[in-house]
């Protein structure tokens, strides 16, 4: 089955400019005084560099060694210094409880069953510090192009394109309701469909 390892291999970067609302979100960082920040799934790290390049302390986590292994001398080329973990994030993350100020993850968590979701979710809390902020985005199904990727329905809103450049990656599309049940431990602050036509969450920890 085919992976995004296999995707950076084969493509090189794929993606080069940050999610369009990250000047808004470092805004809002450094309104906040945050300083540790994670983007969880960061393949060959536009948005590390773009973060970095602001003044934060950032960490990137992905399950891709090519696509860290781009990231990595992409960094360097333009004299950033950030930690890098290689791993899939259905496992446990490599990082101590409540060490981050914020986490970003653009649409990564969606790639997984939905008992694998739930465990990511944990681990976010878990390494999240109270107050922090989380910013998702994950795709939509009524605009994701089912006859052009040939979907499969493996459990209830998880679906295996047949076709395509993700073809045998999971994907699943939540509803604002699930999101909600599955990150029960913060407070939603916004949701809304961003200009890549994903929906995004913006979400706080709630208080221990």
């Amino acid at each position: 089955m085919p992976d995004w390892n296999d995707i950076f291999t084969n493509r090189g970067k794929v993606f080069l400019e940050p999610h369009p609302d990250m000047q808004k979100l470092t805004r809002l960082f450094k309104d906040n005084n945050f300083k540790k920040l994670l983007d969880l799934g960061c393949g060959t790290g536009r948005h590390l560099l773009f973060l970095s390049k602001e003044g934060f302390d950032v960490y990137g986590l992905d399950g891709s060694p090519k696509g860290l292994e781009i990231a990595k001398n992409w960094l360097s080329e333009e004299n950033q210094n950030v930690e890098l973990s290689c791993q899939r994030i259905e496992q446990e993350f490599p990082y101590p409880n409540e060490y981050f100020d914020a986490i970003i993850s653009i649409q990564v968590i969606h790639h997984n069953l939905l008992k694998d979701i739930i465990f990511t979710a944990q681990e976010i809390d878990r390494i999240l510090k109270p107050r922090g902020y989380i910013f998702i985005t994950v795709p939509i199904l009524n605009v994701f192009s089912r006859e052009e990727w040939d979907l499969k329905k493996v459990e209830p809103k998880t679906f295996i394109p047949q076709k395509g450049q993700e073809k045998g990656i999971p994907h699943h599309f939540f509803t604002i309701r699930e999101f909600k049940s599955i990150f029960k431990s913060f407070t939603l602050l916004e949701t809304y469909i961003d200009k890549t036509n994903h929906r995004a969450f913006l979400a706080i920890k709630d208080k221990n």
